[in-house]
C-alpha cells in the first residue's frame, strides 16, 4: 500500500459543509462497489468497534439504504436512511441521509452528501461534500464525534479494499 495517498478533511461551518478528499490505493471499479454495494458497505461503513448493519438497499435513483451501527454487544443504534438522489455510475452519486429510529421514523433536519470518485496514477480519488441542512445539526454530529469517526471508517476501508483486491 501506497503511504503518500492524499486525505484532507475540512469543517466549513460558515457553509454548514464538511468536504473530504481521500486517495485510495485501488482500482476505481473496486472503490466504487465499496461505496455502493451492501456486501461491501457492511464491512467498513462504521467506526470500529461498530459495525454497519443494512436493513435494506436499493442503489437506485429514488432508492434507499437503511442501516445502523451495531456495537459490539449486538446492541442496534444509530439508524439512518440515505435516500438517492442522483446516480452518474462510478463517477459520481448523491444522497440525502437523515438520522432515524428503528422504524424509519425521520429525525429531521438531515445532509446532502455528494460523492465524486476519479482515477489517476493508479489511484482512485473520492471527494464527498456534506452539506448540512442547519448549523445546529452539523455541531452536534461533530460533538458525537463524526469528524474522527469518519476519517477512521475512511482509513479502515484502506485495509478492506487490500482484502478485496486479493481476491
Amino acid at each position: 500500500m501506497k503511504n503518500n495517498l492524499l486525505f484532507d478533511f475540512t469543517v466549513d461551518k460558515g457553509s454548514k459543509t464538511v468536504l473530504v478528499t481521500k486517495e485510495f490505493d485501488a482500482e476505481l471499479s473496486l472503490v466504487w462497489d465499496a461505496f455502493t454495494k451492501q456486501e461491501i458497505l457492511d464491512q467498513w461503513w462504521a467506526p470500529k468497534p461498530y459495525l454497519s448493519k443494512t436493513k435494506y438497499m436499493n442503489f437506485t435513483i429514488g432508492g434507499q439504504r437503511f442501516y445502523a451501527m451495531v456495537s459490539a454487544d449486538g446492541q442496534e443504534m444509530g439508524w439512518q436512511i440515505q435516500k438517492y438522489t442522483s446516480i452518474s455510475p462510478k463517477t459520481n452519486f448523491k444522497y440525502f441521509s437523515a438520522f432515524a429510529d428503528k422504524d424509519e421514523n425521520l429525525f429531521l433536519p438531515g445532509s446532502d452528501w455528494d460523492f465524486t470518485f476519479s482515477e489517476a496514477n493508479e489511484k482512485t480519488k473520492v471527494s464527498i461534500t456534506i452539506k448540512n441542512d442547519s448549523l445546529e445539526r452539523m455541531e452536534k454530529m461533530i460533538e458525537m464525534g463524526f469528524t474522527e469517526g469518519f476519517k477512521a471508517t475512511l482509513n479502515y476501508l484502506d485495509e478492506v479494499l487490500v482484502a478485496l483486491s486479493k481476491k
